[in-house]
């Protein structure tokens, strides 16, 4: 009598497992508009997932994103076709702006949030609690502004940055 009632709990949340969740994401990059003029070499919506992925991933740079992605199969779980190099994602994703991007990550916060899987993270007074990675979202040797912060290397060269 417990299997009929395991097997309709597990189907109730389905909607909850990672590839559900991936499809949104996946389907959300997909109404994102590309704002370059023309036809790009590189389809837009591999950059976008490719970000996503090596993010998700938590991959320390593209080459060894590039590398897990070759060895592993984020072509199946991200829908990517092909990977830009760096300096091609930094271009087809510097202009788009980041209101575009929420409602894929509402599309996927309200199913958690519905399905009560975020409950455990609810910490003081109501708030949740959670650890975010990547706070860096600049940097760079050569441009900079007056709001960057900057770190001076022991042979003497800057790097300047944004943190959240």
């Amino acid at each position: 009598m417990g299997c009929p009632l395991s097997i309709g709990a597990l189907k109730e949340r389905k909607h909850l497992a990672a590839d559900a969740l991936l499809h949104l994401v996946r389907s959300g990059f997909a109404t994102i508009p590309d704002p370059r003029y023309g036809d790009g070499d590189m389809a837009f919506t591999d950059a976008l997932r490719s970000a996503f992925a090596m993010f998700s991933l938590q991959a320390p740079s593209l080459l060894a994103f590039d590398k897990e992605r070759t060895e592993g199969n984020v072509h199946t779980l991200y829908g990517i076709q092909r990977v830009p190099c760096d300096t091609q994602m930094r271009e087809i994703l510097e202009p788009v702006s980041p209101t575009w991007l929420r409602p894929v990550f509402t599309s996927v916060f309200r199913p958690l949030q519905r399905g009560k899987a975020l409950e455990e993270m609810v910490f003081l007074d109501g708030h949740s609690f959670l650890a975010l990675d990547g706070t860096g979202y600049f940097s760079s040797q050569t441009m900079h502004c007056a709001a960057c912060l900057h770190k001076v290397h022991r042979n003497g060269s800057i790097t300047y940055d944004h943190q959240m």
